[in-house]
């Protein structure tokens, strides 16, 4: 009696644990779907900014966030398949999938992370020479593109202040036709509006483009931080059950 009673039992967890795992790999492929999201976002949305970083960690950690993405949402319809199919391998190669992408997802986190703390150096050094020695220029089309619509966006001039713009090459040379700034300094872009630096005619922000694209890529690392700590959290929980049924799945026969 006891013997039935406790085999009842075993067999009222195992079923608990299938519905957790399936819940689970739902939550799990949705994660896989925002993650995915995040990345594609990142670098489509504001995509033109990535041309006046000095280095590609930002690029590289949305890149491996989209990766992580397609892998959780193969890996959610391997984990129903082995919970439906309650064999021990398939349950083993779900763990192994899972614990993989955990191990990418790190690797993402860190970068976003390290990068996040030399993030202002890197932006006070490099942005200031690629917007005075770049824009305009033969051959960086990509470049100016990126920095007449970072000034737009953000409503700024220069990279610390419009001043900056007096020591450019392209304000220094004869296509710059006098003007003090490029026309994307204008809060109202009309031909040649860049004559005139007067506050009334030009943005002029406290702490230029730098303290505006610094706060933009924090925001962003910290989402991809937050959206990567969510999902590895819920990888943690399936990693969990799955070793929990895998346990409790008796050995196949064969």
């Amino acid at each position: 009696m006891g013997s039935m009673y406790k085999d009842d039992q075993d067999d009222w967890i195992t079923v608990c644990l299938k519905y957790l795992l399936f819940v689970f790999n739902f939550l799990f492929w949705m994660g896989g779907g925002v993650v995915m999201g995040v990345g594609i976002w990142t670098l489509i949305d504001k995509g033109d900014y990535l041309s006046l970083l000095a280095s590609s960690t930002f690029a590289v950690s949305a890149y491996i966030l989209i990766l992580a993405g397609a892998l959780v949402m193969v890996t959610g319809f391997l984990g129903c398949c082995a919970v439906i199919r309650e064999q021990r391998s398939l349950l083993s190669t779900y763990f192994s999938c899972l614990l993989l992408i955990f191990l990418i997802e790190l690797v993402a986190g860190i970068l976003a992370y390290v990068y996040y703390q030399k993030l202002s150096e890197e932006l006070k050094q490099h942005l200031s020479e690629t917007m005075t020695k770049n824009y305009a220029q033969p051959g960086k089309e990509g470049i100016t593109q990126a920095v007449d619509r970072l000034q737009q966006d953000f409503k700024c001039c220069g990279s610390n202040n419009s001043f900056d713009w007096q020591s450019s090459v392209y304000i220094l040379s004869p296509e710059a036709k006098k003007r003090v700034v490029p026309d994307s300094c204008c809060k109202t872009i009309t031909p040649q509006c860049g004559y005139r630096d007067h506050p009334s005619n030009i943005y002029k922000v406290e702490g230029g483009c730098i303290t505006k694209l610094e706060q933009f890529l924090a925001d962003h690392l910290l989402i991809i931080g937050a959206v990567g700590i969510g999902v590895a959290c819920l990888q943690i929980c399936g990693m969990v059950f799955t070793c929990c049924l895998h346990r409790r799945i008796k050995l196949d026969p064969y």
